[in-house]
């Protein structure tokens, strides 16, 4: 409960709104209570037979069954003090103001009357009614609103908190989790806590509001009757606490197997083309049917919980209510309009009970998710700057491996590997499948942190610089390019405010600007999801335009050409020939033709480094890239012949 309210509250952020929200039930809670009694003073027309000629002790009236003839000529007496020989309604009200008044009907009457003449007076009386009904109904719109103000926020924050803190995450969160588990976190546990807190503002502060103001109100009303009222708690606690047990357990369940759903259905939907290739379609259904299935069945395990509750706590209510009744009836002999009242604030008293073991299970919900968001939250950056990073500025000699190793897990990626890029250079690395070519080139921007040796930049340890600073000097040009639901503008500026000019200007040097000029709207032409309504190579190039756009002196491309036809693929190498100069080039590529122009070449393999040097000095000394080489032009030349 405590980890709920600190993801929900963290930084005070809510404070004012939760006050006035306390403030509105509280409110809420009063104007209910003042609309029972007020009923019992409508019901209330005016005093009973008994209740009139009943016995004064120390000016206060006795509950009396049996009048006798004595009492009643006495009392007659200082009723009829006019000598009229007969009493009305203004005799019997006159003199029930002379003696204290023994019911709380008797006594809100008798206070009321000294404000507002309501006894005898129907226009008062419902100007009363009136009053009250405008007070309850503004305390329980306030109510309402501020709560469900509160859980649009608190959710709000959580999904804002959520995703800036997993922004400061390393790579390997992201290889450790899958899209569905931390999608299911940031909308749903945060929709759940913030139910959660929403259920808890409710049971922990309006419930006990309500609950000690209403009991002060029944021993005003009956302290006989009250007592029954504590007979009734232990038989409604014990099976709140053992249904909140477990629906708190069932509810980690049930949240972890929505992760596992959300994975399933975010793998079709991004595999859907295999699967139809492959005529798959009952593989996937049935992946699908055994985890829907499992969610539907922890679903209606905790329906049975949530609905449990209120029947049980209904039932214990009832059956005192209706003690209540009777013995107010007929063992206290108090008037109708008291028992009334004291019903109606006895089923005040129980209803936020009910509700209690039903908004319960939201909490337990709630606390389960903050559970599992904390184990997100909790996680710490293991890339930050050191306490004297410095910025850095610009890119002047020399980008430097030195002594590189670096593993995942216990499997060495990169052993030993040095060499250097000098400012201008196009420097290409190749080498087979798992060489470790990718990892080198989210090492340079610090993705990830290398174990042993060291990255310099211009003679200084990156782990020197900020990050940001760092990340500011590359343009990163990726094997599949990350293209989002916008214009191609925006995808090209990637959030940056630049002039439609100068945009032109990146997309013509990355040889986009034709296939851009074509199309319906041109720059302002929205992309599909992922970009799909492109071809790949049209992708490629408006990645290659947004690098540029960035203006940085070092260009990296992964592999950039590995998917595309020959045509896309001469246009891409006619891009990165013309930037050869301009910017500084690390360029992965397992199609040597792309690289073959390159001022350096490193070949790779397991992780260490064979060879380096230009292409006609690796195909003398390097062998493995001589045969790269040779098969690359072999495939060539059959693919001419045909």
């Amino acid at each position: 409960m405590k980890l709920l309210f600190q993801l929900a509250f963290l930084k005070n952020r809510n404070f004012h709104l939760i006050v006035f929200t306390m403030i509105a039930m509280c409110f809420f809670t009063i104007g209910t209570q003042m609309e029972i009694v007020t009923i019992g003073i409508l019901a209330k027309k005016g005093p009973g037979f008994f209740e009139l000629f009943s016995p004064v002790k120390d000016n206060v009236l006795q509950n009396s069954e049996k009048i006798t003839h004595e009492q009643f000529e006495e009392r007659w007496q200082q009723l009829d003090t006019d000598h009229k020989g007969y009493i009305d309604l203004q005799d019997s009200n006159r003199f029930m103001n002379t003696v204290k008044p023994n019911g709380i009907v008797d006594r809100a009457t008798h206070y009321l009357d000294q404000v507002l003449p309501i006894s005898g007076k129907p226009k008062f009386l419902a100007l009363l009614v009136i009053c009250v009904a405008l007070f309850n109904a503004i305390a329980m719109f306030c109510h309402r609103l501020t709560t469900k103000i509160v859980a649009i926020r608190v959710s709000r924050n959580l999904r804002q908190d959520f995703f800036e803190h997993i922004q400061s995450l390393p790579m390997s969160f992201y290889q450790e989790h899958n899209i569905g588990s931390i999608s299911a976190r940031v909308v749903t546990d945060a929709s759940a806590i913030a139910d959660g807190v929403n259920a808890s503002l409710i049971n922990y502060l309006q419930t006990p509001f309500t609950i000690f103001t209403t009991l002060i109100l029944c021993f005003v009303a009956s302290w006989q009757l009250t007592l029954m009222i504590f007979l009734g708690f232990p038989m409604i606690v014990f099976p709140i606490l053992y249904i909140a047990k477990h629906v708190k357990r069932i509810s980690k369940k049930l949240q972890k197997n929505q992760e596992g759903f959300s994975a399933v259905l975010i793998d079709y939907l991004a595999g859907i083309q295999t699967i139809k290739v492959f005529g798959r379609e009952e593989f996937s259904l049935k992946k699908y049917r055994e985890e829907n299935d499992r969610m539907a069945f922890l679903e209606q395990k905790s329906a049975k919980y949530d609905v449990a509750s209120r029947p049980i706590v209904h039932t214990i209510g009832m059956s005192f209510l209706a003690g209540a009744l009777i013995s107010g009836l007929y063992l206290l002999n108090m008037s109708v309009p008291e028992v009334i009242v004291y019903c109606g604030l006895l089923y005040v008293f129980y209803e936020p009970i009910k509700k209690f073991a039903e908004t319960n299970s939201m909490i337990q919900r709630g606390a389960a998710a903050a559970e599992r968001m904390y184990e997100v939250m909790q996680i710490k950056p293991q890339i930050q700057d050191s306490p004297n990073a410095h910025v850095l500025t610009g890119f002047e000699k020399s980008l430097e491996f030195r002594n590189v190793s670096f593993r995942y897990g216990d499997e060495w990626i990169l052993k030993d590997l040095s060499f250097t890029v000098e400012k201008g250079q196009t420097v290409a690395l190749v080498g087979p499948t798992g060489a470790g070519k990718s990892t080198i080139v989210q090492l340079i921007p610090r993705l990830y942190d290398v174990q042993k040796g060291d990255i310099l930049i211009d003679g200084r340890s990156i782990t020197e610089c900020t990050q940001k600073s760092l990340r500011d000097q590359m343009a990163f040009v990726p094997q599949k390019p990350f293209l989002f639901l916008d214009t191609i503008a925006n995808n090209i500026t990637f959030g940056q405010a630049e002039p439609l000019e100068e945009i032109k200007d990146a997309a013509k040097r990355a040889h986009a600007n034709e296939f851009i000029e074509e199309l319906p709207e041109g720059y302002d032409t929205y992309l599909a999801e992922t970009g799909k309504n492109l071809s790949g190579g049209q992708q490629q190039r408006l990645a290659i335009a947004r690098a540029l756009m960035k203006k940085a002196p070092i260009l990296v491309m992964d592999e950039a050409t590995s998917s595309l036809d020959a045509v896309s693929e001469n246009i891409i190498k006619t891009a990165i020939r013309e930037l050869r100069g301009q910017m500084t080039q690390i360029i992965i590529a397992h199609r040597l033709s792309t690289v073959g122009d390159a001022d350096k070449i490193i070949y790779l393999n397991k992780g260490m480094k064979i060879a380096e040097g230009t292409r006609q000095e690796l195909l003398k000394t390097c062998p493995p890239f001589k045969l790269m080489w040779d098969m690359m032009h072999k495939s060539q030349e059959l693919s001419h012949a045909e």
